[in-house]
């Protein structure tokens, strides 16, 4: 508790789905200032804009989360956007970091950095054996681009700033389109749409085989604000809940949680993306003492719960900056 009421902490993409609540939980710890910003108050993909928000917020310490995110269609129909805008904020918050001489930059990557066929389960030092699944394989290298700039900044210019693996993320105030979200939020949504019209089937893509390891939202907000505190390392750390669970037993759980009673449709022209993920933790819990502490039955009913309710209003977190 000593060491956050010393902080002056800007968090980038903090007007998103984990940022808010990484902004909220660092409120609550006491820091001297927290500030959270979204796309409307600095474009992070311009140099200058980063020199600006580090002049204007003077932090101690950065957590970089902004990132341009969607589900497997989003990827496959916007890779350049993907690759090229995650790439151009991280390098600039970095850079920036290091030039306006701020503390600590917690780097906040992607479980799609790993290689397609990593051994299952992921440990970071397979990071770099094998090239990543392809539908988010340009996303996946922008944010692994960060984990070289990491490091380099540290060894030449002793810069400390650490890198972490976040698995599949999950919770209230998701992003519940079905253009861009991802795969809980997606099946949620059509499974309630389904079990309010009284239809009898839903679609999903692919065949339900691909494995997912899951991660409530604030359960991550743990990892990192552990990280953030205890770590001060170059290698990456895996934040996740160490959990696999096949995309058809999410997509039964997800239809019995809204009470759903149809038939789930399979499309196996559609791809899957990564074959299997889960992470090995044991770093997370050698380095920080960090371990997942929600059931996922458990954070999967506050997350419908959540959806529910918001229903009846504007569902509040987009999926452009996270």
């Amino acid at each position: 508790m000593s060491f956050w009421p010393n902080q002056r902490v800007v968090v980038t993409g903090g007007t998103g789905f984990l940022g808010s609540r990484v902004v909220a939980r660092l409120r609550s710890l006491g820091c001297a200032a927290v500030t959270g910003i979204g796309r409307s108050d600095y474009d992070l993909r311009r140099v200058d804009d980063v020199a600006r928000l580090y002049r204007d917020t003077s932090p101690t310490i950065v957590m970089h989360l902004a990132a341009v995110v969607g589900g497997i269609g989003a990827n496959q129909e916007r890779p350049a956007e993907f690759f090229l805008d995650n790439l151009l904020m991280g390098v600039h918050v970095v850079d920036q970091a290091w030039r306006a001489h701020v503390d600590k930059a917690v780097i906040v990557g992607t479980v799609c950095a790993y290689p397609k066929f990593a051994p299952v389960p992921f440990r970071e030092d397979d990071i770099w054996n094998g090239y990543p699944e392809e539908t988010n394989a340009p996303y996946g290298l922008a944010k692994k681009a960060l984990l070289v700039q990491s490091q380099a900044y540290r060894q030449q210019y002793g810069f400390n700033s650490i890198f972490l693996l976040p698995t599949n993320l999950y919770g209230p105030g998701d992003n519940f389109d079905p253009r861009t979200s991802h795969v809980i939020p997606a099946l949620i949504r059509k499974c309630v749409e389904a079990a309010d019209a009284g239809r009898d089937s839903i679609e999903i893509w692919g065949d339900g085989s691909a494995t997912r390891d899951f991660l409530y939202v604030d359960d991550a907000v743990d990892g990192i604000l552990l990280a953030a505190e205890r770590f001060n390392g170059s290698e990456p750390i895996n934040i996740g809940s160490g959990q696999e669970l096949s995309i058809a037993e999410i997509a039964a759980r997800i239809a019995k949680a809204v009470g759903f009673e149809g038939r789930l449709v399979w499309d196996p022209s559609k791809p899957n993306g990564q074959p299997r993920r889960r992470l090995d933790t044991t770093r997370a819990r050698t380095q920080l003492g960090f371990e997942a502490r929600t059931p996922f039955d458990e954070g999967l009913r506050r997350t419908v719960d959540w959806y529910r309710a918001s229903r009846t209003g504007p569902v509040t977190h987009s999926t452009v900056l996270r």
